[in-house]
């Protein structure tokens, strides 16, 4: 954090704030105590003031003199704001709805005594800007003037004090330097009142603590993707996406702006596809304005199969800063930096369904307890995930998960490599959370809650990704289905896509290729298909009497079912001669007390 070249703890300095002027930047009745000061915050700067209001400024490259009008070097107290000083960048076509979260800045605005700092946090591209943007230009609030500073920097925040001076007294850009300007602002601010500051996208509190510490007769209005540091702050408001009727309308908004009767088919599909996200429904919007014979249909394709790219780019009018993927990798850059487990961490979670994933997956991940808990409060502090204390869960928005398992070469934190990394540790920490056994009562309760990210982890992955890992869960996962009573459907998908993940891992005399085999055999069965379930049945029972031998447990564990499959066939002529076979050697074999005999 830059320190400012006038502050409570330079010497020879006041330590106490300058008291509060008047509303709207009207003189004070009496100059302050410390506006002889001003000379002082002068000489520490790159002008030096001298009689007749001439400035030497000494940029260590030469030095050079500027003229001022005699009025330019006013103490900030004695200059009133004139109008026109307003600067929101304020773009009415882009907002909706949002009624709860301004009624809520509205009350806090006109509660007596509130603290004067109200702060707007969500996920990035959640619309925190436009909400605090449309708020200070629309609602009543009667304050001025209204200022938007970007805040995500010091610098940057030096830079928007430095511009309020510049607006107030536009000639000292002659001859202060920024950082002497950004002191001038402040001082203006600390002895006015009625002011609105909208800081933006603040990323550390400590930024703007010397700030909001002195400037206390105004209200500031705060935006920033950290949830969890503002609890001194009047008013906190919790941005979420919009609802499905406001991101449709969003998006009809924009994309019929040029072309009012175009084909919107799949405009509601979109919206859900997108997470009912503002800036992704602005930058998808966007693409179909500059698009006009794409519909949305087409694009949920074109999002389909180039995902990296569609996420990348929005339409040539789009700033490169405003597409999710830069958005989020600003996020990114940040919490890599304080904490790199926490990007591994949510590139994890990018494979599971989005909502109630349960943190006790993580107990398999190769971080300790504290590295973790860690990097899960880092994701939550910068809103990429949403926990909830009462069933030990979290919650990452799909879109946010979309774009972390989508490979990007040309993103560092989406490179093949670590995607590749993620996808495997999500499958591991499933695996390892699995129940023992399918068909036990007391497990089930778990298999209902593992269910939904097994799902997530099938749909977005590959056949030909899958390894042994992979084909377990699915195995056992078709297994639990079809004791459930639902042996078609996912359970046969699942089955089947196990016995193709073996086959080609394995080979096709493995013991588990054999296993899983017989499996989906017995799905067909249950399911009625005995056409698909015999030939899966004779062919497992010719491998295994090859690979294993006519007296192991499998081989006749085969032939009982293949017997079955005849007899539900109808052909008990063949089903007859192999249960006899069958019991005269499983009792040869284990016993006549053996539950199998």
């Amino acid at each position: 954090m830059f320190r400012w070249p006038w502050r409570k703890d330079r010497p020879g300095t006041s330590a106490a704030p300058v008291a509060p002027a008047s509303t709207g930047g009207t003189r004070p009745p009496t100059p302050p105590s410390t506006a002889g000061t001003w000379q002082e915050v002068l000489h520490s700067g790159s002008a030096t003031v001298t009689g007749n209001n001439h400035a030497f400024v000494n940029t260590g490259i030469y030095t050079s003199t500027v003229r001022l009008p005699p009025d330019a070097l006013r103490p900030p107290a004695e200059v009133d704001a004139p109008a026109g000083l307003d600067d929101l960048p304020y773009r009415p076509g882009l907002f909706v709805g949002r009624g709860n979260e301004l009624d809520r800045l509205d009350a806090a605005l006109a509660t007596p005594g509130a603290a004067l700092v109200q702060a707007v946090h969500g996920l990035g591209g959640i619309g925190k800007s436009t909400l605090a943007a449309h708020w200070a230009a629309t609602r009543p609030h009667g304050r001025t003037p209204v200022r938007w500073i970007t805040a995500d920097s010091p610098a940057a925040l030096q830079q928007g004090l430095a511009d309020l001076a510049t607006a107030l007294q536009p000639v000292l850009a002659k001859a202060l330097a920024a950082e002497v300007l950004a002191e001038w602002g402040l001082q203006w601010l600390a002895t006015h009142t009625g002011w609105l500051i909208v800081l933006d996208n603040v990323n550390d509190p400590a930024h703007i603590a010397d700030l909001i510490t002195r400037a206390r007769g105004g209200r500031f209005l705060i935006t920033s993707r950290l949830a969890t540091i503002w609890s001194d702050a009047a008013t906190l408001v919790r941005l979420d996406v919009l609802d499905a009727a406001e991101s449709l309308a969003l998006l009809t908004r924009i994309t019929t702006a040029q072309y009012p009767g175009r084909d919107l088919d799949g405009a509601a599909d979109l919206c859900e596809e997108l997470g009912h996200l503002p800036l992704a429904i602005e930058q998808a919007a966007a693409y179909l304005a500059q698009n006009p014979l794409t519909t949305p249909r087409t694009y949920l394709d074109l999002l389909a199969e180039h995902p990296a790219a569609m996420y990348r780019h929005g339409a040539a009018t789009t700033p490169e800063q405003r597409t999710i993927a830069r958005i989020w990798n600003i996020t990114l850059d940040r919490i890599t930096h304080l904490q790199p487990h926490a990007a591994d961490l949510l590139r994890t979670f990018a494979w599971y369904a989005p909502d109630h994933i349960p943190t006790t997956l993580l107990d398999a991940g190769p971080d300790d307890p504290p590295t973790r808990n860690a990097a899960l409060g880092l994701l939550t502090a910068y809103s990429m995930i949403t926990p909830d204390p009462a069933t030990a869960t979290v919650a990452v928005h799909r879109l946010v998960q979309a774009l972390a398992r989508t490979p990007d070469p040309d993103d560092p934190h989406r490179t093949p490599t670590l995607i590749d990394h993620a996808r495997r540790q999500a499958t591991n920490c499933l695996n390892t959370a699995l129940p023992p056994t399918h068909d036990t009562p007391a497990t089930w309760p778990t298999w209902r809650t593992l269910l939904p990210h097994i799902d997530s982890l099938a749909e977005h992955t590959t056949p030909d990704t899958d390894t042994t890992t992979t084909a377990r869960i699915l195995n056992q996962t078709g297994l639990f289905l079809g004791n459930q009573g639902r042996p078609g459907g996912h359970a046969a998908t699942y089955l089947r896509r196990a016995h193709t993940g073996y086959l080609r891992v394995l080979g096709e005399d493995h013991p588990d290729t054999l296993t899983s085999r017989n499996n989906l055999a017995s799905a067909y069965r249950a399911a009625g298909d005995l056409g698909r379930a015999i030939p899966l049945y004779e062919q497992t029972l010719t491998d295994r009497t090859r690979v294993l031998g006519t007296d192991h447990p499998d081989t006749l564990t085969s032939r009982n079912n293949l017997a079955y499959a005849y007899r539900a066939a109808g052909d008990l002529g063949r089903a007859i001669p192999l249960y006899e076979q069958t019991l005269t050697d499983r009792t040869r074999v284990l016993g006549t007390d053996h539950p199998s005999t």
